[in-house]
């Protein structure tokens, strides 16, 4: 009887323990189960869930994430958002960096290509087409109209001398060197050869003359109106051709061993700031200004598209001092009052904020003295777009209380 109570009692101790086993493992099993996959939005990865779904805040589809996309410090954007933000990437590489200084210019006309255009014979103006400055011209319009008793006679002279020729050419030579000298005479005076066509299939005398314009460009001057008389050399017109402009700016003198005739500028314009020019160098002058030394410095600027013109403000970046060192985008920093930071790619579509120090910078790109090292991948463009995500996304700056790291 002793011996059955022992066998009951061992068979309740296995009995226990074997369901203990079974609990335990059904535990360890559904802990496995639930650290297998997460499942995060693209857009806000904040929002982690255990299986399949829908982001409760954009309703975009959510996707496997790793324990790294999770993390609040790392941001992870789809192939079409990447795309939209024109988000590129760039590996961290030695560049020659050199330090800027900025010099204030202007755009002024290029006076070599600047026509004026004067009266030729003493006379009336009938009418000018042109009444406005800052109006633009091709070469060929009609300019203004010019009753002159002078070419009246002129053009008397040169319908005799045709009719002559005609009649008595053949047997005199010397009329034709008549026709040909009163030709000549109407075409000094400003007449062309189309006119002076039409003049012979008329057989009449023009009573107001249209003279046309020489040369393209931009009326900057107009010192006549109609009705009035003028004397003959009157200037009526200036027209400044802007296909290429003259960029000015004065240099001290610790600025003018940077530039000498021949080097290319780089120009921020007013207005067009996000697309830099080039200029070259073709003059330097050393003056003396209010009580100082300076030298003006003469560049000339392609402007065949004219959407540049004489009288807008620009900045002249001289680059000096350069190096090779560690150097990425100027637009891939992103600055504020905790310092600044870059975004490095740490997977795919997925980028986390890193500070960084910076040193010598020029127009395109800043020297890196901490914070990244060569092969390390930087959003060289969208960076701010990032640094947008990332605070709506923590409600933050991403920065806030970091260091710079080393």
């Amino acid at each position: 009887m002793r011996s059955s109570l022992y066998i009951v009692i061992i068979t309740l101790i296995v009995s226990a323990c074997g369901k203990k086993e079974a609990t335990h493992s059904e535990a360890d099993h559904a802990h496995e189960k639930s650290a297998e996959a997460k499942y995060t939005c693209p857009m806000h990865p904040q929002i982690v869930k255990d299986s399949p779904g829908t982001c409760p805040v954009c309703g975009m589809d959510l996707v496997p994430a790793s324990s790294a996309q999770i993390s609040s410090n790392h941001i992870m954007l789809t192939n079409s958002q990447i795309r939209l933000a024109n988000i590129t990437t760039q590996k961290v590489g030695m560049h020659s960096v050199g330090e800027t200084s900025i010099v204030h210019a202007r755009l002024v006309a290029n006076e070599e290509k600047t026509a004026i255009i004067s009266n030729r014979a003493a006379g009336r103006i009938e009418r000018l087409y042109i009444k406005e400055t800052g109006q633009s011209i091709k070469q060929g319009e009609p300019l203004y109209e010019l009753y002159s008793e002078n070419l009246l006679t002129l053009q008397r002279e040169y319908l005799l001398a045709k009719e002559q020729f005609e009649t008595l050419g053949k047997q005199e030579p010397r009329y034709e060197s008549f026709l040909k000298a009163s030709e000549r005479k109407l075409l000094l005076y400003g007449l062309t050869s189309r006119q002076i066509a039409q003049l012979i299939n008329s057989k009449s005398i023009q009573q107001r003359i249209t003279f046309l314009a020489p040369a393209s460009g931009i009326v900057t001057e107009i010192p006549v109106t109609e009705g009035q008389y003028i004397a003959e050399g009157s200037i009526l017109y200036r027209i400044e051709n802007i296909d290429k402009l003259w960029v000015e700016a004065e240099l001290y003198p610790n600025e003018t061993a940077f530039v000498k005739t021949g080097d290319k500028l780089t120009l921020r314009i007013s207005g067009f700031e996000t697309a830099p020019a080039e200029a070259t160098v073709t003059f330097l002058s050393p003056e003396y200004k209010g009580n100082t030394q300076v030298t003006v410095v003469r560049a000339v600027l392609d402007n065949a598209q004219h959407q540049y013109t004489p009288g807008l403000q620009a900045q002249v970046m001289l680059n000096h001092s350069s190096k090779q060192s560690l150097a990425i985008p100027v637009d891939a920093v992103i600055r504020s009052e905790k310092g600044a930071h870059v975004y490095i790619q740490n997977g795919r579509n997925t980028f986390q904020p890193r500070m960084v120090k910076t040193g010598l910078e020029d127009f395109n790109m800043v020297e890196i003295t901490e914070g990244l090292q060569a092969g390390d991948t930087v959003a060289a463009t969208g960076a701010y777009l990032l640094y947008s995500e990332m605070i709506l996304k923590n409600g933050t700056d991403p920065m806030a209380g970091h260091q710079h790291a080393h």
